[in-house]
């Protein structure tokens, strides 16, 4: 997480990195807006889950309900993400994103994707607007492009690079694939650092996270379905396991 320190510099680089954000999600959200109303579709929910584990790591050793807000419209997405601990002594694992990206497809079944997540951590206080770098604002900017491959080949691979308070510019690169398709489908995922990364507590390259997942629909009624998934994740660099288990609402 990003170290929460005001300085001098702070609104300098409020004014200069919000700004320059604020237009490429207005630049993007205009777009979106002005593709066919047919095309445009809202999505919200919310999984609860045992954990939060991201690439690898437990953040708040405490179960986690994190809900989204998405908008999607001709290959435009535009999106918000949270996760909020039921323990009051993980605060400092809350998190609130703004993730947008554009997918291309390709004509055969494959497509490409470039998009931008803004990670805001509120922990301490510190003001949304806080843009300022060096590990003392409030947020942290992943630039990224990922390639789903067609149904012959269905690998995904995803590479996203911290641009914005990260010194180390920390890259995480990770490759999925199906394992099983069914009434119960099963992915697995692999994805790691490949240089020192201080925000990963990383002194070398490494494999971070090794991630076997199943998600499969409890049908409850005819109409209404439960989806529940279940994931064993390897972190092979720090050492640790971990079992998740949780539904989406």
């Amino acid at each position: 997480m990003p170290k929460h320190i005001m300085n001098m510099t702070t609104t300098v680089n409020f004014t200069k990195y919000s700004k320059s954000i604020s237009l490429i999600f207005s630049m993007i959200l205009a777009a979106a807006l002005l593709q066919p109303a047919q095309a445009q579709e809202f999505s919200l929910g919310a999984d609860i889950m045992n954990r939060y584990i991201w690439r690898g790591t437990d953040f708040g050793n405490s179960p986690s309900i994190q809900p989204s807000l998405t908008f999607i419209t001709s290959g435009f997405e535009i999106g918000t993400w949270g996760a909020y601990p039921f323990s009051q002594q993980s605060f400092e694992a809350v998190e609130h994103d703004l993730y947008a990206s554009y997918t291309i497809d390709t004509g055969n079944g494959s497509s490409f994707s470039l998009g931008v997540t803004d990670y805001y951590f509120p922990f301490g206080g510190v003001d949304f607007f806080n843009y300022d770098g060096n590990g003392a604002g409030a947020h942290m900017i992943e630039p990224y492009l990922s390639y789903t491959g067609p149904s012959s080949l269905p690998i995904t691979v995803y590479g996203g690079i911290f641009a914005h308070n990260d010194p180390d510019n920390s890259i995480y690169l990770e490759v999925g694939y199906p394992v099983y398709s069914g009434d119960t489908s099963v992915y697995l995922t692999v994805g790691g650092t490949p240089l020192e990364s201080a925000f990963y507590q990383t002194g070398t390259a490494g494999i971070m996270s090794i991630n076997l997942s199943a998600s499969r629909v409890l049908q409850i009624t005819e109409a209404l379905g439960l989806p529940l998934t279940a994931s064993y994740i390897l972190n092979p660099y720090h050492e640790q396991s971990f079992l998740l288990f949780g539904f989406r609402l």
